[in-house]
This record gives structure tokens, C-alpha cells and sequence, in this order.
């Protein structure tokens, strides 16, 4: 996940400080004491501390948040973050100074044995000499915390820095995250009228209705049946246009029910060289998806993949798995495909999507030589 130009000059800000703290502060005591003299030695140890923190929290940034903040896999988040938590204590624990004090008592110095050969010439004791506390002849290795396992006062503070750091870090994230997303909305609400006017203008083409019309007028004499549901098909298709096409979204079954209409009209303008499939579930999840994107991928395969000289195909199969719609259509090229303009196009839809899912969403467009095929994936709300 690419990260905002705003989030990278915080981050920037906030370590460059930290890192120029240091030097501030001893050019401040030297300064005011001329007797300190300004040693790198200090800062380098600083900056040491320093740069461990630094690594943890690019790999928290980079790696362990778009796991929580994107992609909201919280169990994976909490489970590598406590792995994490692990290794910074146990390198802190073992680069401790005086690590290896805790695995072994401290060594007693021993007294010289006195010398009793005055003593014995003058008749007296030998001098009275103190001996460690038993206490300390009897402590064993077991007494002893075992390593990776003790955690002192130090490392239980250095946890509480590291978790701040990481809050901080999500709550940056997700402050960019809802600043975009307010943005997009935005931006969508600015284009929602010329999207209205861009579908309308795409449904209600002359030569879309003109065609429909004339199949129509066709069908009274040798098929009136079928002129009366071809009626019927363009209103179910004029009423979506009319009065679901200026909404956010519409369930997914209403979209799938006006891909139905308009391959049904479409089909009445051509032959049995023209092979069509359309392959949607009959049964869909109560899921809102925007309308009027899929059926552009299908206008454009009618527009440019429909040739009146030799045998064309145009196949088109939506499935819906782990709350996610897959769009695929493929349809072959035509010799001399229609140059008529209309529609939203490619860009304004591609845009769209852009505008709504983010990066969330997969389009995949291949242009080959014999056919063109379109994968569109897009999570459902």
C-alpha cells in the first residue's frame, strides 16, 4: 500500500527530531558549562538506542499496519506484533551489561589464610576474620532467573515506548485513511451529475433505440408475442436507467436482471454468426454493487467485437465467491469494429472504480490480437 506524501513528512519530522535531540542537548550543556566537552561518543550511543526503535517501527509501518488498517486481518496483525514484542525483549536481554551477573552468584574475594606464627610466639589468637553471609555460599544456579524469560524494569518501560510507537503509527494511518476516504466521497459527490448525464446519455442513445425500435416494428408482423415482451424489456431497462441509474449503488440481483435486458435487445440485432453466452447466478447475496459499470465492458464487446462478415463470439460469466464479484467478459475483434461514440468508456469507468474501491478492487484488461478480455473483481458492500 503506497503511502501519502503527508504520512512520509510526519514520519520524516517526528525521527528526524528524535535523532537531533541528542546533539541539542549536549551542544546545550556544553554551552552552559564550559568545563563538558562535546563528545560523539554520547550521541552514537543515543542514536544506537535510537535506530533499533527505527527498524521496529518500519517494519510495524511498512509490513504489520496494512495488515490491520487495509486489509483488517486482526488476528495476523496481533499474532506478528506479539512476535515481534518477543525479540525486541530478548535482544534487549541479552545485550544487557550485566547479563551474565544473573547466572552466577557474585564471586567472594578470598581472605588470605592469617598468619598464626606471631600469635603462637606471643600466645594470642589469630586475628578475628569476617566471612561472607551464608546466604551467599548456599545460593545455586536455579535461583537464578532464567533468561528470555526475566523482564525488569527497563525492558517493561522499553515495551510501553514500543506499543505508544506502534498506536501512533496506526493512528496516523488511520487519520490518512479517513482523510482520503473523505476526499473520494467528495470528489464522487462533485461528479455524481455528470455521471447521472454520462449514464443517461449511454442508455438513451439514439442509434441504441432507433435499432431496438425497428426489431420491434419487425417482430409485430411475424412475431407479436415476442414484439410485446421485446417491449417489455426495453421499459424494465428505460425504469433502471430512469430511476436506479443516479444511485450510489443497487442491489447486485437488479444490476444482473438489466445485463439480462440489454444482451436480450442486443441479440435481436444479429444473426447466428454472432454466438452469445451469458452465464450470471441465478441466485446472489444481498450485496449492493454501483450501477451501470458491467454493462459497459458488454457494450464495448457488442460495439467493437461484432463483425457481419465472418462468425463472432461474445461470452460473459459473473460469479460471486468469499464476498467478492468476479466480472469476466471475452469477445472476439472485429475486422472494421464501430466507431460510434457513446457510453461512459473504459477511463470515466476505470476512474469510477478508482473513486469507490481505492486499490481494492482488480481490473485486468488484455488486448489481443484475435480477442479482447476483460476481469473486473470488486468486493461487495
Amino acid at each position: 500500500m503506497k503511502q501519502s506524501r503527508l504520512e512520509n513528512i510526519i514520519y520524516l519530522a517526528v525521527w528526524g527530531l528524535l535523532f537531533a535531540a541528542p546533539l541539542l542537548s549536549l551542544y546545550v550543556r556544553t554551552v552552559s558549562d564550559t568545563n563538558i566537552e562535546f563528545n560523539w561518543t554520547e550521541v552514537f550511543i543515543v542514536w544506537r538506542h535510537f535506530a533499533v526503535y527505527l527498524l521496529l517501527f518500519l517494519v510495524h509501518n511498512f509490513l504489520l499496519a496494512p495488515l490491520l488498517v487495509h486489509r483488517q486481518k486482526r488476528i495476523l496483525y496481533f499474532s506478528l506484533v506479539t512476535v515481534l514484542l518477543v525479540a525486541f525483549v530478548s535482544y534487549r536481554y541479552c545485550s544487557r551489561p550485566d547479563r551474565k551477573d544473573h547466572h552466577m552468584p557474585p564471586m567472594e574475594k578470598p581472605l588470605p589464610p592469617p598468619s598464626t606464627k606471631a600469635g603462637e610466639m606471643m600466645g594470642k589468637k589469630p586475628p578475628f576474620r569476617h566471612h561472607p553471609p551464608p546466604f551467599r555460599r548456599d545460593m545455586k544456579e536455579h535461583d537464578v532467573p532464567p533468561p528470555f524469560f526475566f523482564i525488569g524494569e527497563h525492558e517493561i518501560m522499553a515495551i510501553v515506548v514500543l506499543l505508544l510507537m506502534f498506536g501512533a503509527n496506526l493512528g496516523i494511518k488511520n487519520y490518512i485513511r479517513s482523510r482520503d476516504d473523505r476526499k473520494r466521497l467528495v470528489e464522487l459527490e462533485k461528479q455524481n451529475l455528470e455521471q447521472q448525464l454520462e449514464y443517461l446519455r449511454y442508455q438513451i442513445n439514439p442509434h441504441f433505440f432507433m435499432n431496438t425500435l425497428n426489431n420491434i416494428h419487425a417482430l409485430v408482423d411475424f412475431d407479436p408475442a415476442k414484439a410485446q415482451d421485446t417491449i417489455v424489456e426495453l421499459s424494465k431497462m428505460m425504469r433502471f436507467v430512469l430511476y436506479e441509474g443516479n444511485k450510489q449503488s443497487v442491489p447486485l440481483s437488479r444490476e444482473l436482471d438489466f445485463i439480462r435486458h440489454y444482451v436480450t435487445l442486443m441479440q435481436l440485432r444479429y444473426t447466428d454468426k454472432v454466438k452469445i453466452t451469458l452465464d450470471l447466478p441465478q441466485e446472489t447475496p444481498e450485496r449492493q454493487i454501483p450501477p451501470l459499470i458491467l454493462v459497459t465492458f458488454i457494450e464495448n464487446a457488442f460495439k467493437h467485437g461484432v463483425s457481419y462478415q465472418r462468425e463472432s463470439f461474445i461470452e460473459v460469466k459473473v460469479t460471486v465467491e468469499n464476498e467478492t464479484m468476479h466480472f469476466c467478459c471475452l469477445n472476439s475483434k472485429a475486422d472494421h469494429p464501430n466507431e460510434e461514440k457513446g457510453g461512459v468508456g473504459l477511463a470515466n469507468v476505470r476512474k469510477r472504480l478508482d473513486l469507490i474501491y481505492g486499490e481494492r478492487y482488480r481490473l485486468n484488461i488484455k488486448d489481443r490480437s484475435e480477442a479482447y478480455h476483460v476481469e473486473l473483481g470488486i468486493p461487495l458492500k
